[in-house]
C-alpha cells in the first residue's frame, strides 16, 4: 500500500495555514491555530480517526476566529482530498456513535466525491470559550466542499455545548477512520458501481 500522506498550503490575505495528513497514523497532533478549544476538537479527530496532523495556522484573530476556522476546515478537506488518492480499496463508508455523559452525538460520512453537509446540532449556548459555536458549521462546510464527501452530523441529545462538540469532533474521527481504511475484501476495487468516485 502506497503512503497516503499529503501537505496542503493555503495562503490569502487573511490566513495563512499548512496542513500534513497521514491517513495511515497514530493519532498524532502537532497544531497551533490560535484558537484553543478549535484546537482541543482537532486532537479528538486525530485521536479518534487514528490521523495523524501537523497543522500551521496563522489568521486574522484580532478580527475574530471565522476567517481561521473556516479556512482550517478547506485546507483539511484538501489534504484528505489528495492524500486519499482514487479511493481504491477503502472502505468508504464511515459512522459513529459517540457519547460523553449526557451528550450523545452520530456522524456518517460518505467519500462519495459529492459534497454535501446536513448539520442537525442546537447549540446550547452561542460560545464555548471565546469560540462561536456557529463556527463550527462553516468549518464542517469548508471540510466537505474540498474533500469531496458527504457528511451528515446530529447531536441527539446533551445540554453541555462542550460535551455537544466533542462528541461530534470525536464521532468525525472514528466515521474518517472507518471510511478511508483499506478493505481487504476489496481487493483494491473501486467502491462504487460506477466504477469511480
Amino acid at each position: 500500500m502506497s503512503e497516503r500522506i499529503a501537505t496542503v498550503t493555503r495562503n490569502t490575505r487573511e490566513t495563512q495555514i499548512t496542513v500534513t495528513i497521514n491517513l495511515d497514523g497514530e493519532g498524532r497532533l502537532t497544531c497551533e491555530t490560535g484558537v484553543p478549544f478549535l484546537d482541543h476538537m482537532l486532537d479528538q479527530v486525530a485521536r479518534h480517526g487514528l490521523i495523524d496532523l501537523d497543522i500551521e495556522a496563522m489568521g486574522d484573530l484580532h478580527i475574530d476566529d471565522h476567517h481561521t476556522v473556516e479556512d482550517l476546515g478547506i485546507t483539511l478537506g484538501q489534504a484528505f482530498h489528495q492524500a486519499i488518492g482514487d479511493k481504491r480499496g477503502i472502505y468508504r463508508y464511515g459512522h459513529a456513535y459517540v457519547p460523553l455523559d449526557e451528550a450523545l452525538s452520530r456522524v456518517v460520512v460518505d467519500f462519495s466525491g459529492r459534497p454535501g453537509l446536513s448539520m442537525d446540532v442546537e447549540f446550547t449556548r452561542a460560545s464555548i470559550g471565546r469560540l462561536d459555536t456557529q463556527l463550527f458549521w462553516e468549518f464542517f462546510q469548508g471540510f466537505v466542499n474540498h474533500a469531496r464527501v458527504t457528511l451528515h452530523i446530529d447531536n441527539l441529545k446533551g445540554f453541555n455545548a462542550h460535551h455537544q462538540a466533542e462528541t461530534i469532533f470525536k464521532a468525525f474521527g472514528r466515521a474518517l477512520r472507518m471510511a478511508v481504511a483499506q478493505d481487504p475484501r476489496m481487493a483494491g476495487q473501486m467502491p462504487s458501481t460506477k466504477g469511480s468516485l
